[in-house]
């Protein structure tokens, strides 16, 4: 008789679906200040009681029902009476199945896929793994050996992971998730060594409960959850350690994990039977207004796995088919709704479709993402704001420091790659080579493991370092979306190739990264080297190499299908296998070819990569100059402040207002400084005034201010390799973050300031000469109008002292000679490689990708005004 009362929910639930009759219920987690983790974590800790109550009065409103299900989950907009037959009659029609599941592309494995060393993606994966080996195996596990009764040696991790925070483990479960694919990715052996030990200490603690639970906090916080009481998605937690233990099983090959989760979801479904049986179903259905990931997602594949019937019901019962009914019904109402908790439940409907064939959740899918990306996305890829949905097609009023969450964008990749994977379609792909690019790979903070952000700012002159969270640490965070990002920075493999089976076996490359893939049914080992993608030749170019597994004549045919993405042009556009040039289709399509490769095979392709500018989703005419400026695939952003206003009224195209910046121009770059007493300060641009500050650190504002170009007077004159070959020469110096303009003379004893260049050519130059000080390696500028004056600085000062302009009254004047030489070193910041100037209105800005940035002010929307036939994304 076990699982006959949830089977016989299940049949019930099945029965109203198709009838309209239903016991559903109203989603209702949508607007409550409790759906957002960020509240949830200062209210658990908070110490002002007035406050926690007031809060927590709004759980009340999340357990009320208005008698709904699949189909009379209206939209919260009133629908006529009339809709009600057409939407019955949609909904039947959707049932129909068309076993399209066959044609399926199939994912490769993690194991057959490595990173090439010369990716910016293999950079992330390494300072990923430095991560995760430099996390400790008992501070992981410390507070579910104390649930379990256990010794508990060291100490426990604090943040989200701390033993008095309710959702304690969930980091644990991603790590498990991580770890697994960095090993499958690496094969480290340290790695492997340290997530075996995690499971092993979980299995311990699981076998003293006895009872088939796992969890860091005790099995009460279920009892709250199921008797619709204020807690802290317990669930949530259960899924990450749930598909931690299911990868160690699939990836890591840990028979044991499986055992585990077998163990623990067998302990859930019956606490689900339990309360279907007490109460009904739907008292079930109220306690999913609660957060709970991916649980439908996970146990679908679980499913796959032990073809156990109690895993998929159970999985059903997690659908959340309030939700799941809104898009259904294809209702664009997501508004309002906490966007992490609902992602996932779109990931698991689509896991149901490719185990049942059920067209219906193929559609789901499909219009979710539609729907996300045509009236809720942001340029980056990313969506929500405080990690909710706004209202669609109003993004422009959402632009602050907490946008993005890159959670969100975790799962939205997840819905898109399984979209691409039943389709085909390029344009899930160029979606995940957009929301990979942007919203992924720059929420980490350089090569400084373990630093990783929450949210990702787009309001104007915000900055990474100072959004609400600002940058993680790595022993005290432990946010959700440090969970998702050690995932997401393990498994940068796994979306590059998909295999299309049959006869003749084919391949889809669908992003372009430097790596290897062993392909084995198309018995060859294939190389991807693409080079790095500058602004000054806008070319993205890709070399395929291909070793054959057979002897040559040996081989299998096979076929290469290579995405053209939407942002390339067809003119300029080339590929060739060795010598023999290939046609290239237009965009949004493949390029493919069949052959039997051979050893010496080269295939090249050259995809030109062109500026364009993108509207932010908002159908408000006065928000329609509101723009970002993409470049390929990469956001670039401004480094400004809060101006962000640009006039092309003379603008024919981009190139008219924006210029690539060379690579010589790095070898341009100083920063100056000096010593005084036990600290070094820096020449610094500050707001437009030049005073001495503290040495920055590198990938700040201050250092960006502490950077400065040498322009020569000559440009005809011998280019320069160095700082060092300018001196002797005539010079301007122009702040890196202040494109066009430079540091001025106002006067003798007059501070120093910055202007338009163009203006004041006389005063802003400077003789680059030795410094007066006779010390190697220090210089000093000389005014070039006024002979005899040079810059000047006190020598025992604090951060803020004026820079000036003074004249030199005596040769052997020891203090002046001191005030005015400073020690010529390389720029503390530089450009990227994708670095532009964009004319401005007020001032120029300097354009750079987002994902290179980590705590400079920048501006990601521009108002563009009078953008005469500029090209937009589509």
């Amino acid at each position: 008789m076990k699982g006959t009362v949830l089977n016989q929910a299940l049949v019930v639930v099945v029965v109203f679906v198709l009838c309209g009759c239903g016991l559903g219920k109203k989603c209702t987690n949508s607007g409550s200040p409790l759906s957002s983790h960020t509240l949830r974590y200062e209210l658990l800790f908070s110490k002002n009681e007035s406050r926690k109550a007031e809060a927590l009065a709004h759980y009340s409103n999340l357990i009320r029902t208005d008698g709904s299900g699949w189909l009379t989950s209206l939209p919260r907009k009133a629908l006529r009476e009339e809709d009600e037959f057409s939407r019955a009659m949609k909904y039947q029609t959707m049932k129909s199945y068309d076993g399209s599941n066959s044609k399926f592309l199939k994912e490769f494995s993690l194991h057959d896929v490595r990173l090439g060393s010369d990716s910016l993606h293999w950079r992330a994966q390494q300072t990923n793994l430095e991560y995760l080996l430099m996390l400790d195996a008992d501070r992981l596990v410390w507070s579910f050996r104390r649930t379990a009764g256990l010794p508990t040696p060291c100490s426990p991790y604090g943040g989200w992971e701390s033993p008095d925070g309710e959702l304690r483990g969930h980091f644990v479960g991603h790590y498990l998730s991580a770890s697994a694919q960095m090993w499958a990715s690496t094969h480290n052996e340290s790695l492997k060594e340290k997530m075996s030990a995690v499971v092993c200490a979980l299995g311990e603690c699981q076998k003293k409960m006895g009872t088939g639970y796992l969890s860091a906090f005790p099995s009460e916080l279920f009892d709250r959850f199921e008797a619709l009481e204020e807690v802290w998605a317990p669930y949530y937690t259960i899924h990450k350690i749930l598909a931690g233990l299911l990868d160690q099983y699939t990836l890591g090959g840990n028979a044991q994990a499986l055992k585990m989760v077998t163990w623990m979801v067998e302990y859930f479904y019956n606490r689900v039977q339990n309360v279907i049986s007490s109460y009904s179903i739907e008292r079930h259905w109220l306690s999913l207004n609660e957060e709970t990931g991916g649980m439908n997602d996970f146990l679908y594949n679980l499913y796959r796995i032990t073809g156990d019937q109690k895993h998929f019901v159970l999985a059903h019962l997690f659908d959340k088919p309030c939700f799941l009914g809104l898009l259904a019904m294809q209702a664009d109402d997501i508004s309002g709704f906490h966007a992490n908790t609902h992602i996932p439940i779109v990931v698991g409907a689509q896991m149901r479709y490719e185990i049942t064939g059920d067209p219906l959740y193929k559609t789901i899918g499909a219009f979710f993402i539609d729907t996300v990306n045509s009236s809720h996305s942001y340029a980056t890829g990313g969506t929500s704001v405080d990690e909710f949905w706004s209202d669609p097609k109003r993004m422009a009023t959402t632009l602050q420091t907490e946008n993005a969450e890159s959670c969100t964008t975790y799962n939205m990749l997840k819905v898109s790659r399984n979209l691409f994977r039943w389709t085909k379609e390029v344009a899930y792909a160029d979606y995940y080579e957009r929301a990979l690019t942007n919203g992924i790979l720059s929420i980490q903070r350089g090569t400084d493991p373990g630093v990783m952000l929450y949210m990702l700012p787009l309001g104007h002159g915000n900055s990474k370092a100072r959004s609400y969270h600002g940058w993680g640490t790595k022993f005290h965070s432990f946010w959700c979306c440090y969970g998702t990002g050690i995932e997401s920075f393990s498994k940068l493999g796994d979306s590059i190739y998909f295999e299309e089976e049959g006869e003749v076996p084919g391949l889809y490359i669908i992003q372009y990264i430097s790596s290897s893939l062993d392909w084995k049914s198309g018995q060859v080992v294939l190389n991807q080297k693409v080079d790095t993608v500058v602004s000054w030749d806008p070319y993205l170019r890709i070399t395929l190499t291909f070793s054959p597994k057979k002897m040559q004549g040996a081989g299998q045919s096979s076929a290469i299908n290579l995405r053209i993405p939407v942002w390339a042009y067809s003119s300029g556009a080339k590929a060739a296998v060795n010598a023999q040039a290939l046609p290239v289709p237009a965009p949004n399509s493949f390029l493919s070819f069949r052959r039997k490769w051979s050893p010496d095979d080269k295939l090249t392709l050259q995809l030109p990569i062109a500026l364009r500018t993108e509207a932010i989703k908002d159908d408000r005419p006065k928000y329609a100059c509101l723009q970002a400026i993409l470049y390929g695939p990469y956001l670039l952003v401004g480094l400004t402040n809060n101006d962000w206003d640009i006039q092309t009224d003379l603008a024919a195209s981009l190139s008219d207002w924006i210029t690539p910046i060379p690579a010589s121009h790095n070898s341009h770059l100083i920063s100056l400084s000096q010593e005084s007493g036990n600290s070094s300060f820096a020449f610094t641009n500050s707001n437009q005034s030049l005073t001495m500050e503290r040495y920055p650190e590198s990938g700040t504002d201050a250092s960006l201010n502490a950077t400065f170009r040498l322009i020569l007077e000559d440009s005809t004159s011998s280019k320069i390799s160095s700082p060092k070959d300018a001196i002797g020469k005539f010079v301007m110096l122009e702040p890196i973050n202040f494109p066009g303009m430079a540091v001025v003379q106002r006067g003798t004893n007059e501070s120093l300031g910055i202007t338009n260049s163009a203006s004041v050519v006389g005063s802003s130059l400077f003789h680059l000469v030795a410094g007066l000080d006779g010390k190697d390696g220090t210089v000093s500028l000389e005014s070039k109008t006024q002979k005899g004056c040079f810059v000047y600085s006190d020598v025992n000062y604090d951060s803020g002292s004026a820079i000036k302009l003074k004249c030199k009254l005596a040769s052997s004047d020891v203090v002046f000679n001191q005030a005015t030489s400073f020690t010529l070193k390389h720029g503390i910041s530089e450009y990227h490689p994708i670095s532009f100037v964009a004319k401005g209105l007020r001032r120029d800005y300097l354009l750079a990708p987002l994902l290179s940035l980590r705590d400079e002010s920048y501006t990601v929307y521009f108002n563009i005004q009078a953008s005469n036939g500029l090209r937009s994304a589509s």
